[in-house]
């Protein structure tokens, strides 16, 4: 009876084995390297990546900020940050001052490609509103609000600017980024459409908002933004501020304060309490999840909000 079990312990062994073998191909083949590395500076630059690069055999993108509280004002290069930058072939920027690191990145990396997705977006100057044409050299973009993708049709411009970079540095999948940016922004000239129908006729456009993310949107759809309490996030105004901000929002009519749902809502509910409006939340898609369709989903979520608050 000896020899009989020793072949099913043998079989059984044998099974285990292929099995152990097999898993571990299946985990090499799924660890495969990427014939093509895209790296994004953060998160709506890698939202317009993943649909420009779509079904792209050996693409990979990677998000490099993460899904951090924000966006990049002051973010210091890791040293993660640099080893995936070292080993991109091309790195998608947003532009317009946003990547306050790129000169020590590029100094760092000299051969490293990049696509500067902002490039040709009219800017809107932080203090004074006025318009300036990206890529203008006189022109310093530290004093330019780098929120450009918030506007639709920004995105749109920046989705065609990846798409010809990612057609010049891999020529071989050039049809496809191109099919594939041609279909994205089919969608956002839609969304547009749809949001213009809905928010031009709205009766009220004075607006208060916490954080200088949408004078592109505003301008794009009309709307006044007619303050911005804390231009940066990380800040709280002071009780001056606020009382300023009180009585301007009393004086003008205004009928909505915005904040974002990444920062905290403590001064907009201060606002909003004191003098009687509500408070209401517009997405700047500096976060969210890892769906091509985020930015989609999100303006139409503060479609929305828009329609509610400012009828």
């Amino acid at each position: 009876m000896r020899c009989p079990v020793r072949r099913l312990l043998a079989a059984f062994f044998a099974a285990v084995a292929v099995c152990a073998g097999s898993s571990g191909c299946s985990a090499r083949q799924a660890q495969e390297e990427p014939s093509f590395r895209v790296v994004s500076s953060f998160y709506p630059i890698y939202i317009m990546a993943l649909n420009v690069t779509d079904g792209v055999e050996g693409v990979q993108v990677e998000n490099m900020a993460g899904q951090q509280a924000g966006c990049l004002h002051d973010y210091q290069l890791q040293t993660k940050d640099m080893r995936a930058l070292e080993q991109a072939d091309v790195f998608l920027i947003n532009g317009a001052g946003m990547e306050s690191f790129l000169t020590e990145a590029a100094e760092r990396i000299p051969d490293l490609t990049i696509v500067d997705s902002g490039e040709g977006v009219p800017l809107i100057e932080s203090a004074t509103g006025e318009a300036h044409e990206h890529g203008e050299e006189e022109h310093d973009h530290e004093d330019c609000n780098p929120h450009i993708w918030v506007s639709v049709s920004n995105c749109i411009l920046q989705v065609e600017n990846i798409a010809r970079g990612l057609q010049e540095a891999d020529p071989a999948h050039a049809a496809q980024y191109e099919e594939n940016a041609e279909r994205y922004v089919e969608k956002l000239e839609d969304l547009r459409a749809r949001m213009h129908e809905a928010i031009d006729p709205l009766p009220h456009k004075k607006i208060v908002t916490f954080h200088e993310a949408f004078p592109y949107f505003a301008e794009e759809f009309g709307l006044e933004i007619v303050r911005v309490v804390n231009r940066e996030p990380d800040s709280q105004p002071s009780a001056r501020e606020l009382a300023e901000s009180i009585r301007l929002v009393e004086d003008a009519g205004v009928t909505a304060v915005f904040a974002e749902p990444q920062y905290p809502e403590s001064a907009a509910n201060i606002i909003a309490e004191e003098s009687g409006i509500r408070v209401w939340l517009l997405d700047p898609v500096v976060t969210g999840p890892d769906d091509k369709d985020a930015y989609l989903d999100a303006m139409e979520q503060n479609l929305q909000v828009l329609e509610e608050a400012l009828s």
